[in-house]
């Protein structure tokens, strides 16, 4: 990786694996754009602009038409390719910032004053980011004021990512408002794109999402106060014809868990102009003079062999610079989950049993879901009150967690920290506690509210309380789940002039909660759920390598989910549970070997009542354990080809390919059967063109060239809903 200055052009380089990202300083010191895509030479790109429409063209403040420029006539902001778009001085385009100063003045001009390359990536207060070396950070102000604003870009020579975010500053001598401070622009040379958003709901999050661009502006967003399953804050802009496996994609993922806007905007002059952060509806946050503003970073990634490539190097990003590196290549807990045997029903006898059933399969977690704490009996009370209901667990955890520890197997436990019911002994001592607007009823979400964690004694609170637990009881593994979003967005810790402040607040307080209960238990491991995927966000990556990627189990389902997931997301992230049948969401019937299969593609675990297992149960979980620990390794570190679109076919198809090319295995799953069945060629990816492989289930041996020109002539027997595998290893 490499970060150059050209004095001569005044042009930046920023060149990572397979890409290079350009902008200059232009003779009015804006920060113009100038390429971004696969790597180019150092060449002086000025000579490639061209500018577009100049209708109702405006200069740059106090520069008549007339003006000499190298541009001719067209000099207005407004067309100039962006890395910060600013509002109110010539540019109608959608601005990064937008501010009020004490007068009312609302308009900004940030134009260059100075550039550093640090030799280290600093690390953003209060947020998480990727980790890193070698930072550009351009300073940019405004002379008529002082306010300023610096650009921070970080690229790797491991990943096809550059890490972005802006700090403002308040150089003036009075507070300024921000009304909108996104973290980055960039400008693409057309508008003829498509865009791809992941969307959803609870049971269904994460699908894909294509669309043509349009003149104006397309937004993914969320307004929920959390990254929500309604849309991922993700998006992808690529040429009409780029595939899964080739041509241009560029990746934006935001690395933030609250409120945030993704903004396309397809203007009049034939170019593209990409933008977002933290949403401006409903924020305005007050900023005293001397005082800094930082914004969440983002991840740009640009590949050109396709939206696959655009993954992996998001994947790539994710597991190299933003998950612990303690956990992020360790085997992963395999778990068995109470919820769905037993939901709140249970007491030590249960769980016992339950966790003797799958004694020696393999299965090495045995974790207790909802219901453990409080008068925790249903979904209406107790949330808040972190002590062990000893009616239901006679001698508190410690008895199920030395029955536990006696099989073999570690213990977990479940906590919803965030949360509060109505019903509990917290509510009824420190009603404050939970958000609520003056004299305004509160709304219900699954009947319980949920806490300011915007005001540091909440946190404190919840900090001691869920500490307390862990240190005193031996828990290797704890459930963080996340069951409703905020809907008051109001805090009586904060002044009026500083409400609409919440939602980045809340973000802060979440983070900071992680810090202080996950960091602060290093041998204890965090998996995250937000009432299924309803955070699914790279924040929260930072804090727990892993994610319950839905509450829908049903296997059909989850190969529209995980695909979808996948498109932003590396399968280690991803938690994915064998479950029973009838599916407790859908009531589908699906084989066991099918939803183990599909589970396999991610952090495998149980969650089905094991007590009623019979023997051929045990042994053929036993077996499904084997089979995923031998293909560990490609989950935690593989790269992941997509090969089969549950979407336009009857077919879905992972295949997971070792960094060195020497193993992989591919899943196959076909949806519906058919009398006389098509002939299927399972489409192969990934390999090393020149090495020979023996694949599994196939007699000789075949160079990857050939496999991946024919593809594997699909094995699969008649039926619905089945699943085949085939391993790959080079044997040259």
């Amino acid at each position: 990786m490499s970060i150059t200055f050209s004095p001569d052009s005044r042009t930046f380089y920023l060149d990572g694996k397979g890409v290079t990202y350009a902008f200059c300083i232009n003779e009015y010191g804006y920060a113009e754009h100038l390429y971004y895509g696969s790597a180019i030479g150092h060449d002086d790109l000025r000579a490639m602009r061209m500018l577009g429409a100049t209708s109702y063209r405006t200069t740059p403040p106090g520069r008549d038409l007339n003006t000499s420029s190298s541009y001719g006539d067209i000099n207005s902001y407004h067309h100039f390719p962006s890395e910060l778009s600013f509002f109110g001085t010539g540019d109608f385009r959608e601005p990064a910032l937008m501010l009020t100063h004490e007068n009312g003045d609302r308009l900004a001009e940030l134009l260059y004053v100075g550039h550093e390359i640090l030799p280290e990536k600093p690390r953003i207060t209060g947020m998480p980011s990727l980790r890193g070396s070698e930072t550009l950070v351009v300073h940019l102000g405004d002379a008529v004021n002082g306010f300023g604003c610096d650009l921070y870009y970080t690229v790797y020579d491991d990943c096809g990512v550059i890490a972005r975010r802006a700090v403002y500053r308040n150089g003036t001598d009075h507070t300024v408002m921000l009304d909108r401070a996104y973290s980055f622009s960039f400008s693409l040379p057309r508008n003829d794109y498509e865009l791809i958003s992941l969307w959803g709901t609870w049971a269904k999050e994460r699908h894909v999402e294509r669309t043509p661009m349009h003149h104006g502006v397309f937004t993914v967003d969320s307004k929920r106060t959390t990254s929500s399953a309604t849309l991922n804050p993700f998006i992808a802009v690529v040429d009409p014809d780029t595939t899964e496996q080739a041509g241009s994609a560029y990746g934006v993922s935001l690395i933030y868990s609250s409120s945030y806007a993704l903004k396309v905007e397809g203007t009049s002059d034939g170019q593209t102009l990409v933008t977002g952060g933290i949403n401006d509806l409903d924020f305005r946050w007050k900023l005293g003079a001397g005082e800094v503003f930082e914004t969440p970073e983002v991840m740009l990634a640009y590949s050109a062999e396709g939206i696959g490539g655009m993954s992996r190097a998001l994947h790539d990003a994710m597991r190299s610079h933003l998950i612990p590196p303690a956990r992020v290549h360790q085997p992963r807990p395999i778990v068995i989950n109470n919820w769905e045997a037993t939901y709140f029903n249970f007491d030590n006898d249960k769980l016992k049993a339950i966790a003797q059933a799958v004694a020696g399969t393999g299965i090495d977690t045995f974790v207790l879901d909802d219901g453990w704490f409080g008068n925790r009996n249903s979904d209406r009370t107790g949330l808040g009150d972190w002590f062990v209901n000893t009616e239901k667990l006679e001698g508190g955890l410690s008895t199920i967690i030395a029955y536990v520890n006696s099989l073999g197997m570690k213990f977990g436990l479940w906590f919803e920290p965030e949360m509060v019911s109505e019903d509990s002994e917290l509510f009824r001592a420190h009603p404050d506690y939970a958000i609520a607007a003056p004299d305004r009823a509160r709304c219900y979400g699954r009947h319980q509210f949920m806490l300011d964690l915007t005001r540091a004694e909440v946190r404190d609170y919840i900090v001691d309380a869920v500490n307390k637990v862990l240190h005193e009881n031996h828990i290797e593994y704890v459930k963080w789940d996340y069951n409703r979003n905020v809907t008051e967005s109001y805090s009586i810790g904060r002044p009026a002039d500083q409400q609409a402040e919440f939602a980045h607040r809340y973000a802060l307080g979440v983070y900071d909660l992680c810090e202080r209960i996950v960091n602060a238990n290093p041998d204890i491991f965090f998996e995250g759920c937000a009432s299924g995927g309803a955070r699914f966000d790279p924040a929260m990556l930072a804090y727990f390598p892993q994610i319950w990627t839905s509450d829908d189990t049903d296997a059909e389902e989850r190969t529209y989910i995980q695909y979808g997931t996948s498109m932003a997301y590396p399968l280690s992230a991803m938690s994915c549970h064998v479950s029973v049948v009838p599916n407790h969401q859908t009531r589908r019937v699906t084989p066991i070997e099918t939803r183990a299969d599909i589970a396999h593609l991610g952090a495998t675990g149980y969650e089905l009542d094991t007590s009623a297992f019979t023997d051929e149960d045990r042994a053929r979980t036993a077996a499904q354990v084997e089979a995923y620990k031998a293909m560990e390794q490609l989950v935690l570190e593989g790269d992941l080809w997509r090969t089969e679109d549950p979407h336009t076919s009857n077919y879905f198809g992972f295949m997971i390919v070792s960094k060195d090319k020497t193993d992989a295995l591919l899943t196959a799953y076909r949806r519906m059967g058919s009398v006389n069945n098509e002939v299927k060629h399972l489409r192969v990816a990934g390999l090393d063109a020149d090495k020979t492989y023996r694949v599994s289930g196939f007699e000789g041996t075949f160079r990857g060239s050939t496999l991946m020109q024919i593809g594997l002539p699909a094995k699969l027997p008649k039926g619905d809903f089945l699943t085949a595998t085939y391993r790959f290893t080079a044997v040259d």
